[in-house]
């Protein structure tokens, strides 16, 4: 077994507590997002209001995969594709 199948042996199981955390607090994480992303468009007076509602959806979409069955899979079971 080589250096990096140790790794992702001993890493396994923290990505898979984060991954029930986040599908146990998925509510509030998408509320604090939701938060952070109105404070910073208040404090740019709109300006950026498109790209940080696109970057807020993008997070919730991460957070959904995250959380999803098998962590980084989506709900239907498959990878996450690349942007």
């Amino acid at each position: 077994m080589g250096f990096l199948d140790n790794l992702k042996a001993k890493l396994n199981p923290a990505k898979d507590k984060a991954s029930s955390l986040a599908q146990q607090h998925g509510d509030k994480i998408d509320q604090g997002l939701d938060k952070a992303a109105k404070t910073v468009d208040e404090k740019t007076k709109g300006k950026y209001s498109d790209q940080i509602r696109q970057g807020t959806d993008k997070a919730k979409e991460a957070r959904e995969r995250f959380s999803g069955p098998g962590g980084d899979k989506g709900s239907d079971g498959t990878p996450p594709q690349a942007s």
